[in-house]
């Protein structure tokens, strides 16, 4: 069968070559703690409204492409609430249909063929995918545990600077559990904001910030100039599967992005809207237990780890643990090894960049008896980090 030369010159999506296949496994029930799809249910009120909506005659016909203008105003209402930051429904508002799509999608609105972009490592893996597709030059934005994971702009050389037209930013930072906080923020868009340089930041991890309430990176002054912010529905309210999030932010990466998806869709199914709209309306308070509950489990592991002194990085905010394996083992042959020894599927660290060689990425997305197992079962490997 063809392909294209483009296509065949980008990786193979980590997450869409594993999530569903069958794995092989030791003599204990299988634990799966490498993929973090939310393990709570949907809030009723959502679901509700959903139902409802679907049966509106209205919602099973072609729809506006750029979306209701109830869900673009409940978006705007729900950052003004949350963020104090103020948005124009219409100019730096665009709907996604998940994410993923604008993450992938933007380099090839916004950036030329040779650009430079910068992609955190380790960072979310499928970033790579957007910039070889518009055919720009991705280079390795160096995060380590030695400055929590936040870049060190003055550490670039000035040269590469010049030449790079997009950066990405993940706070939460998906796989380490860092966080940024808002003088970090301003003091990136201090540098950038008269640059030709552009921002994306991944803010799919916003509900879920244990020492502190998680800042956007709008809220920094001049923000809008240069930035835009992907926010998603999937995590903090439990709705991965409705597919729905949304970005905001500087208007002409906005334009570009809206334009770019009249050709690639045809408007979000009106329900799916409807059913955001009340997530966004209705359920702060959902937000605030969700994180809670990610908090009193992020607690008990860690204690559960350090307990028998095996390390890992802290975790500030999201939903994953950042593991270093022991000395004898890089992060993929430690995965076989917890596969085959303790029966624990995690993620290597690897496909998040080469930062991510010697550590294993755990999902807190599961049950709290499932959470208390996995973690007797990894202390049961402390001999392993002697």
């Amino acid at each position: 069968m063809p392909i294209s030369k483009l296509l065949s010159e980008i990786p193979d999506s980590y997450f869409g070559k594993t999530m569903g296949r069958k794995v092989e496994h030791g003599p204990l029930p299988l634990i799966n703690m490498a993929v973090g799809i939310p393990d709570g249910e949907t809030p009723k009120v959502i679901v509700d409204e959903f139902i409802k909506a679907v049966q509106k005659p209205e919602n099973q016909k072609y729809g506006a492409f750029h979306g209701k203008d109830t869900f673009k105003q409940a978006i705007v209402d729900f950052y003004k609430r949350q963020y104090d930051v103020d948005l124009d429904k219409e100019e730096e508002v665009c709907i996604l249909y998940g994410t993923k799509n604008g993450l992938v999608g933007l380099p090839i609105c916004v950036v030329e063929p040779n650009d430079y972009v910068l992609l955190p490592n380790p960072g979310y893996t499928d970033y790579l995918a957007g910039v070889l597709l518009a055919r720009a030059k991705p280079y390795s934005l160096e995060l380590t545990p030695e400055h929590q994971y936040l870049p060190q702009w003055d550490d670039i050389e000035p040269e590469i600077l010049d030449k790079t037209k997009l950066i990405y930013l993940t706070y939460p930072n998906n796989p380490t559990g860092s966080v940024a906080n808002t003088e970090f923020f301003d003091e990136t868009i201090a540098k950038f904001k008269d640059t030709q340089t552009n921002i994306i930041h991944d803010f799919a991890y916003s509900a879920f910030g244990f020492d502190q309430k998680n800042p956007s990176i709008l809220q920094s002054e001049g923000a809008k100039e240069t930035a835009v912010e992907i926010f998603s529905l999937s995590k903090g309210y439990n709705m991965s599967g409705y597919r729905v999030g949304f970005a905001v932010g500087n208007k002409e990466m906005i334009a570009a992005l809206k334009k770019y998806q009249t050709h690639t869709h045809a408007g979000m199914f009106g329900a799916l809207q409807d059913a955001s709209t009340v997530a966004l309306n209705e359920c702060d308070d959902f937000l605030i237990k969700q994180n809670e509950i990610f908090k009193t489990r992020r607690d008990q592991f860690e204690a559960s780890l350090r307990e028998v002194g095996i390390p890992f990085e802290p975790m500030k905010g999201g939903i994953f643990l950042w593991l270093q394996t022991p000395p004898d083992y890089d992060g993929e042959a430690f995965v076989e090894y917890l596969l085959q020894e303790v029966s624990i599927l995690v993620a290597p660290g690897v496909p998040f960049g080469d930062n991510g060689q010697n550590y294993v990425r755990i999902s807190l997305a599961l049950s709290d008896d499932e959470l208390l197992e996995g973690a007797k079962r990894l202390q049961g490997l402390a001999h392993l980090y002697k």
